[in-house]
């Protein structure tokens, strides 16, 4: 599903934010990744859903070489990415379900069909009754289970979350692990970027760590 090898990142001229990167995800697990403040973290990330390229190294994705490939042969690659962004990126302007709505109404699928798909993964989430709220209405924790529910309309293949309970309180924080869980249960590929050490060390999944530049990884068991 995933696989870095020797990579490194840099920006512009300046020392190296990763180095000499290298690990491979399977299809199907569910990785979380930590490390302090500034580590690399969203770095790394933004490698993973194609928000840039490597320095150096080979990052490849569904089986492709994303560091050979142009610019314009990304879109149907990043299509079987969804991303749950720190700060949500929710458009306040427009309901819940419209929001979630997003991706499918660009890739020109029909309104009927896109807004009844939104409804059912609202449901999923808890947010059923929530169909026409703005955003600024919500709490932290619908905003982020918004952001979830818009990430995976598209049925990606991986899935990024990064800090997905970094906003909100420990009952919010184990439901969303909880959805987490089941999309993984159902096929999807998840990395998760957190600062919480406890649903690390109370998860049976792996982690990776991100510690000076480098990766080093910690399994717990069968991912």
């Amino acid at each position: 599903m995933v696989s870095f090898e020797r990579v490194g990142l840099r920006y512009g001229l300046g020392p190296e934010i990763l180095r000499d990167i290298s690990f491979s995800l399977a299809p199907g697990s569910l990785h979380f990744l930590t490390g302090a403040s500034g580590a690399g973290k969203s770095s790394l990330l933004s490698l993973l859903y194609l928000a840039r390229k490597p320095s150096r190294g080979t990052v490849k994705l569904f089986g492709e070489d994303v560091t050979a490939i142009a610019r314009r042969d990304l879109p149907p690659l990043r299509r079987q990415i969804g991303v749950v962004f720190q700060d949500f990126r929710l458009l306040d302007h427009l309901p819940v379900i419209d929001n979630v709505a997003l991706p499918l109404r660009v890739q020109g699928i029909a309104d009927a069909q896109v807004r009844e798909h939104a409804a059912e993964l609202l449901a999923w989430v808890g947010l059923g009754d929530h169909l026409n709220a703005l955003p600024p209405t919500l709490s932290g924790g619908q905003k982020q289970r918004v952001a979830i529910a818009r990430a995976v309309i598209g049925r990606p293949r991986l899935l990024i979350a990064d800090e997905p309970t970094g906003n909100v309180d420990d009952r919010i924080a184990v439901r969303l692990m909880r959805l987490f869980d089941e999309l993984n249960r159902l096929g999807t590929t998840i990395v998760i970027a957190t600062h919480n050490m406890q649903l690390v060390n109370e998860s049976r999944h792996p982690e990776l760590r991100l510690d000076g530049g480098a990766l080093y990884q910690t399994r717990k068991g069968a991912a």
